[in-house]
Order: C-alpha cells, then structure tokens, then sequence
C-alpha cells in the first residue's frame, strides 16, 4: 500500500526536481492555452461559414446589389453585427466601385478597367484582412504541437539523469529505489503529449477547414469582380 502510495501522480509531481517541475508547468500552461484557442477558433469558423452561406444565398438570390449592399450598411448601422467574412469583402468591392462610379459622375476620366481594378484591390485588401483574423492563433497551435513532445522529453532526460545520479549514494542498486524517479520523469513526457496530441490535431482541422473557406472566399472575388465588369461598361 505504501508502495502505491509514494507512486501516485500528485507524490511523483510533487517530488519531481524543480527543473523538471517547472517542464511539468510550462506544459500545463501550453496545453491550457492550446484547448483554449482549440475551443474559441472552432466556433470562430463554425460562424465563419454559416455567415458565408447566409450571404451567398442573399447575393445569388437575383437582387440587387445596391440594394444589398445599402441593407448590408443598414445593418451594421443599427447593430446588427458586422456580417460575416465575405460581407465584409463585398462591402470593401462594392463600396470602392461606387466611389469611383461616383467620380466619373463629377467628370473624373476613369475607365472601366480603373473602376474594376479599384474594386478588386479593395476586396482583396479585404480578404487579407479576414484571413489573418481566421489564422490567428494556428501558428502557436503549431508550436505547441511541434515543440511540446522535446520539452516533455527534456524533463524526462532531465529526471531520469537525476534518478541515476541518486544510485550512486546507494550501495545496493535496486528497481525500488530507481522506480520513483524515473516514474516521475516520463510523466513529463506524457504531460508533452497530452499537450501536442490536441494541438496537432485541431491545427490540421482548422488549416483545412480555413483553405476551404479562402477558396470560397477567392471564387466570389472572381465571380463579383465579373459581374462589376459588365455594369462598368
């Protein structure tokens, strides 16, 4: 029984070297800040694409697009939200094509490659935008899915080292005797994966889904960007 007892986690922890201690730490806060992120950038992109297919049905339903875009402005005015990732795209288009509509108006020589170029620069400065929004954090999920494991296997390295040199001042070498120390040092390493496995996994699933959200995102460019040719002529 007493065994058992000096084995369990909280005794291993809490007889651990300070170093190794401190490893067992900065996983914890490495894994916490990772669910974190994890949880936070699921429903960021979960809203990301319900926002998009919302619009994309209101774009394609055959209204008019100034219309749109005046409710789109409406809305945000009033506090209905600041639309979705792809509303904000097609604000920056459609806000830019008519400025330069209304230029041409007050005599301004613009052709219509000038008023497309113009609009397209704008949604593009847009998608840029909403795509540095929809990556932030991958990179740390990344690092810790990359990182952590090593940090964990340093503190392993770390305490067996310190297990071995402890049976020098014992004259009887035992399993007994090297059995704590080394039990404690392979629980960083677990702490290391319990943080990397997570982080690697929701990095890949959020890099996917995000891919898949610029492609959506770079197709309506195209497909506006033509349909704003034909009313520039």
């Amino acid at each position: 029984m007493n065994v058992t007892q000096d084995l369990s986690f909280v005794t291993l922890i809490a007889n651990a070297s300070v170093i190794v201690q401190l490893v067992m730490l900065l996983l914890l806060s490495a894994s916490i800040l990772s669910w974190t992120y994890i949880f936070r950038k699921m429903f960021t992109i979960r809203s990301a694409r319900i926002q998009t297919e919302e619009f994309e049905r209101s774009f394609w339903s055959g209204g008019n697009l100034i219309a749109l875009y005046q409710d789109t402005l409406s809305n945000r005015r009033k506090g209905g939200g600041h639309g979705g990732a792809l509303e904000r795209i097609f604000q920056a288009g459609m806000g830019e094509f008519n400025k330069a509509k209304a230029q041409v108006g007050k005599g301004a020589t613009i052709d219509s490659t000038g008023l497309l170029d113009g609009a397209r620069r704008a949604m593009r400065a847009a998608y840029q935008r909403e795509m540095d929004a929809l990556e932030s954090h991958l990179a740390f999920l990344a690092s810790v899915g990359s990182v952590s494991p090593y940090v964990g296997l340093f503190g392993t390295v770390w305490g067996i080292m310190n297990a071995f040199r402890g049976l020098a001042n014992v004259q009887q070498a035992t399993l007994a005797a090297v059995a704590p120390g080394i039990a404690e040092a392979l629980i960083a390493t677990a702490i290391g994966l319990f943080a990397a496995i997570p982080a690697v996994v929701a990095y890949n699933r959020y890099a996917h889904d995000i891919d898949r959200l610029a492609i959506r995102f770079e197709s309506f460019i195209e497909e506006f960007s033509n349909i704003l040719q034909r009313q520039a002529r």
